[in-house]
């Protein structure tokens, strides 16, 4: 099942499976939060160029309660995912490959559609343990499946230390290539995974400022 948890069946089922949680207006946040910046598009958004920031997520009461809590750019919508009730209704090889990624589960969605694009900022959890978070973030990208030029490298933001990476991932289906991006830090209650992805590298790069405001904004619940 390692090539179908990659992207088959990310492919066949993402918008009835994972898709489906992001569209209802109720998915966002409405607490504010200042603005971080202005957003924009270009080779600066690969050097920490944020999106403005339309509230948090993470918090008690938040659309996606979290072991961290983040801003959210403005117009993206956040949305809880619920896998045991997703996999009461999808085959189970298919709701493991959608809903879990190496030693991590899918736990939040933040959907860009609602701002323009096609793609999602995903929030992954695993189980409290030793694992640091460059082992967590390994292992997720792994499991992903057709990766390569991985490069690594930590960060520290408000306090909180993780790992970030930056891979290319090759669809055998659709004999693509595209950019992705993915940050792991370790709590109490588990270690987090962000992971950015896009429908392509295009997409990946107009979608960057989002993540890097909540790469930037991240902090401890």
């Amino acid at each position: 099942m390692g090539s179908v948890r990659g992207r088959v069946a990310q492919v066949a089922l993402l918008a009835v499976v994972l898709g489906g949680c992001a569209g209802s207006p109720e998915g966002g946040d409405v607490k504010s939060s200042p603005s971080a910046s202005t957003a924009g598009r270009g080779p600066g958004t690969a050097t920490g160029e944020v999106a403005e920031s339309a509230g948090r997520t993470g918090a008690a009461g938040s659309a996606c309660e979290l072991p961290v809590t983040f801003d959210i750019a403005k117009g993206w919508k956040a949305k809880a995912v619920e896998a045991e009730a997703h996999a009461d209704g999808v085959a189970g090889d298919l709701a493991d490959a959608l809903l879990h990624q190496g030693p991590v589960t899918a736990v939040c969605e933040i959907d860009a559609k609602p701002a323009g694009h096609i793609g999602f900022l995903r929030v992954w959890k695993g189980k409290p343990g030793d694992a640091d978070a460059r082992a967590v973030l390994r292992a997720f990208v792994a499991a992903e499946d057709n990766t390569s030029k991985e490069k690594y490298r930590a960060f520290r933001t408000g306090g909180v230390s993780g790992v970030e990476v930056e891979y290319v991932y090759t669809s055998k289906l659709l004999d693509e290539s595209k950019k992705e991006t993915a940050l792991a830090v370790t709590t109490p209650h588990g270690p987090v995974v962000l992971h950015l992805g896009g429908l392509d590298t295009e997409e990946h790069e107009k979608m960057r400022p989002a993540y890097e405001l909540a790469k930037r904004t991240l902090r401890a619940s």
